[in-house]
């Protein structure tokens, strides 16, 4: 595990795609988590995610367009390294997120690696029950 760590922060610092697909085919090794649907008065997630740090995973959110909805996330994208966004088949590869907002319908695809373990949400900015947010737990 601190190897992986390891090699994630140097990512972070060197930015080598490379790099981190050399290590054990870490980036062919792709789990596809339930998507998360978004829009007025639905619930975002039913159960939490339980991910596994070092392990590469693929999540689509989806947004019915019903209203625009922020969703955010700050503890859960620090403790992540992500590999790409995609929104309309245009590929981002960021530094750093905070959150996301949909203002029409559409979809995110957001590929990454937890780093750290513990508990993260993301979700509406003004959520006041577990259905506007959904828990990920990274062990």
């Amino acid at each position: 595990m601190k190897k992986l760590i390891l090699l994630l922060s140097m990512l972070l610092l060197t930015g080598e795609l490379a790099f981190a697909k050399s290590y054990k085919g870490l980036l062919h090794s792709r789990t596809t988590l339930e998507p998360i649907t978004i829009g007025a008065g639905k619930t975002l997630a039913d159960k939490p995610y339980k991910l596994t740090a070092g392990k590469y995973y693929k999540l689509v959110l989806k947004s019915d367009g019903s209203r625009e909805i922020p969703i955010v996330g700050p503890e859960f994208f620090r403790n992540i390294w992500v590999n790409q966004i995609s929104i309309n088949d245009i590929e981002v590869r960021p530094l750093g997120i905070d959150s996301f907002e949909f203002d029409d319908e559409g979809e995110i695809e957001l590929t990454f690696v937890p780093i750290k373990p513990g508990t993260y949400t993301l979700g509406l900015p003004s959520a006041k029950s577990d259905r506007e947010r959904a828990t990920f737990i990274v062990e």
